[in-house]
């Protein structure tokens, strides 16, 4: 099955249409946002998720920000689109793909000196670019990765990197549906992703679509099979990439990568280049976003909440994996090895 595209510009309605991954996987839904304020709303309260799907939804937040403007002059709708990215980039900190995409929509912006609406026209065609061209990116990485795996591997993934977390295709999980699509018999061990379980919801209902046989295991559970030989490969994806080479990714990350380097077994971080951010020389300067208690606290088992009334919770939404634990990082651009201090701007360059 092939799946719809998670975020669209819906050109009959004049808005955009996010697949509300809130709801999965009991319910197909989608969310339309008809002004950028709605958009910001749908990247914070993770209607939409992954840093791809993020820097998409932020370019056509722009784009409704451009139509929805007021302004009959270049000046005031300059300034309507610096206000609506400013909002935009205050909905998540940490993936970099969100920055990236504001900035190359205001680039035009700022240097533009022709008509008004052709200045609008021209925001919504950027956008709808950044769109199309993050398919295209995603399937060359996955094309790429998909020559690591061997007919019968196992792989953990962690979190979830399909196509839910991009336009379409996927990241790391875009390599496994790469590798099936080629014929390969691969098996994958689904992380749960505590605690939005975004494995077990969103990772396992993908599979399913793609006919892959899976299974989902607790986080906590990836040592064992790691330790035991039952998995071949570790794959996930990145919010952003640090130069020296360290990767912030869904919380949990960094404690699986340490797991498989302690076992031997090869990690893979899979991401295109505009998740790579060279202004940071490590991963220690990376902003974690800090979500709500409630998400750790509202487990429920039987019916009854699992932790006591009053209990505290801390939620980093993200941790940093230090470069030393990464075999290599899969990118559009190809694979690209430790030194990854060397090898990252290089590839920036070739980009």
């Amino acid at each position: 099955m092939c799946l719809m595209r998670t975020v669209e510009w819906d050109y009959e309605r004049g808005c955009l249409r996010l697949i509300d991954q809130r709801l999965l996987p009991g319910v197909f839904a989608y969310r339309y946002c008809e002004d950028y304020q709605q958009v910001a709303r749908s990247i914070q309260e993770m209607v939409v998720r992954g840093a791809p799907a993020i820097g998409a939804t932020a370019a056509f937040g722009l784009a409704l920000a451009a139509q929805r403007s007021p302004a009959n002059d270049l000046f005031g709708l300059r300034d309507d689109l610096r206000q609506a990215a400013q909002v935009l980039r205050s909905a998540r900190p940490t993936a970099v793909n969100l920055e990236w995409a504001l900035r190359r929509i205001l680039e035009p912006v700022d240097g533009w000196q022709g008509d008004v609406d052709q200045l609008r026209a021209v925001v919504l065609d950027t956008a709808q670019r950044i769109a199309d061209e993050d398919v295209e990116i995603n399937r060359r990485m996955s094309q790429f990765g998909a020559a690591l795996l061997e007919d019968g591997d196992t792989v953990i993934h962690h979190c979830n990197t399909g196509a839910l977390a991009t336009v379409d295709w996927g990241t790391a999980l875009g390599v496994v549906r790469m590798a099936h699509e080629m014929g390969k018999q691969i098996f994958v061990l689904v992380d749960e992703t505590r605690p939005r379980l975004q494995g077990s919801r969103l990772t396992a209902w993908e599979l399913e679509q793609y006919g892959i046989p899976y299974a989902i295991i607790s986080d906590a559970a990836a040592g064992y099979f790691l330790r035991s030989g039952q998995a071949q490969k570790v794959l996930f994806g990145a919010d952003r990439v640090a130069a020296n080479g360290d990767v912030a990714n869904k919380i949990g990350t960094y404690m699986l990568a340490l797991a498989a380097h302690d076992n031997s077994t090869p990690v893979y971080a899979v991401l295109p280049t505009s998740t790579i951010d060279l202004s940071l020389p490590n991963g220690d300067l990376i902003a974690i976003e800090q979500r709500g208690a409630e998400e750790v606290l509202s487990l429920q088992i039987n019916g009854s909440r699992v932790a006591p009334e009053h209990a505290a919770a801390k939620n980093p939404a993200f941790d940093i994996t230090p470069h030393h634990l990464l075999t290599a990082m899969i990118t559009e651009c190809g694979v690209i090895y430790p030194p990854f201090a060397v090898h990252l701007p290089q590839a920036m360059m070739s980009e």
